[in-house]
């Protein structure tokens, strides 16, 4: 589901998403992780306060089909955890780039999102998997 926010999206290689919103980004999967994961069924998103460094493990996504690690696009810190979503796992398949975002992060070195794939690059990167 397309929204008026897709400009602002960076994309990782693992297929996470994050849009930046003053010092804080907002992080989620893309629509093409979680059509390729299925049905979600469990959700376990990182708590406020917790460390992630680019690149590492920040939360858990379960589907029918296999279970998945959510690593974080960039460093920062975890404002809030999506609380929603384990109580309603299948959010991320509704509305991946919405209301089924996993975290919100403090930025520790916005540089870092220099590396990361805008709306283009990641479709041609996505359009590569499939040929």
């Amino acid at each position: 589901m397309a929204n008026s926010n897709d400009a602002k999206l960076r994309y990782t290689k693992d297929h996470e998403w994050i849009r930046v919103e003053g010092a804080d980004a907002v992080v989620g999967i893309t629509d093409f992780a979680q059509s390729q994961l299925g049905d979600v069924v469990f959700v376990e998103v990182p708590a406020a306060g917790k460390a992630l460094k680019a690149g590492g493990e920040a939360a858990v996504v379960e589907s029918v089909k296999a279970a998945s690690e959510v690593y974080a696009p960039v460093s920062g810190t975890v404002v809030e955890g999506n609380a929603a979503l384990p109580d309603h796992p299948e959010t991320v398949n509704s509305d991946p780039t919405g209301a089924g975002w996993f975290f919100k992060l403090r930025l520790s070195n916005p540089s870092e999102l220099d590396g990361l794939m805008d709306k283009a690059a990641y479709e041609k990167f996505v359009a590569e998997l499939s040929a």
